[in-house]
């Protein structure tokens, strides 16, 4: 019996466990290069969330911001505002769900809809439900909300349509304060 038949199995398992250790860590670097692609990039992820400075809006007036690529209404609302959103009945709505995702499977009473308990702080995304096109506010519209000049839907001023084309209230995004003169949106 020569030496080299002693060890002949041994150097043949050496190379099984060579070869498929190789092509474990090849497998692995190829699955991990896919599997990270997908994550958000970085300009994405900056995005997600961004903070408001709210200390210049006077009651009655609104800031639009861009969020994700997409117009934000924030209105401080006026009291008229307030008892005119209030005083509509639920079954006047089109849409009677409150779109709020603060508050999901709520229904669109505007304590549903707004910030705050007392009503004057209420946040939507400025893209009308119907096409995207972006709705006037200050007062425009039939309802003295917003008014989209694109098909005629009207929104009142808690954002719920109450006529036109548009089938939903405008979408209230994850919105929070953060302190006194600050909200997060995201």
């Amino acid at each position: 019996m020569s030496h080299a038949e002693d060890h002949a199995g041994s150097r043949r398992d050496f190379l099984y466990y060579a070869t498929a250790g190789a092509g474990t860590v090849a497998t692995g670097a190829a699955v991990w290069t896919l599997v990270d692609q997908m994550n958000p990039s970085a300009d994405v992820q900056a995005l997600s969330s961004i903070f408001v400075d709210v200390s210049g809006v006077e009651v009655g007036t609104q800031l639009t911001v861009k969020w994700r690529g997409k117009p934000v209404f924030i209105r401080r609302r006026s009291q008229e505002e307030i008892d005119a959103a209030r005083a509509v009945a639920l079954t006047d709505l089109v849409d009677p769900t409150s779109e709020n995702a603060n508050k999901p499977g709520t229904d669109a009473s505007d304590q549903n809809r707004t910030m705050d308990e007392a009503g004057e702080w209420l946040v939507m995304m400025g893209v009308c439900t119907h096409l995207g096109c972006v709705p006037l506010g200050d007062g425009a519209g039939d309802f003295g909300g917003w008014f989209c000049p694109c098909h005629g839907s009207h929104y009142d001023t808690a954002g719920r349509i109450r006529k036109g084309p548009a089938p939903r209230n405008l979408d209230i995004p994850i919105v929070a304060f953060t302190d006194d003169t600050t909200i997060k949106l995201g």
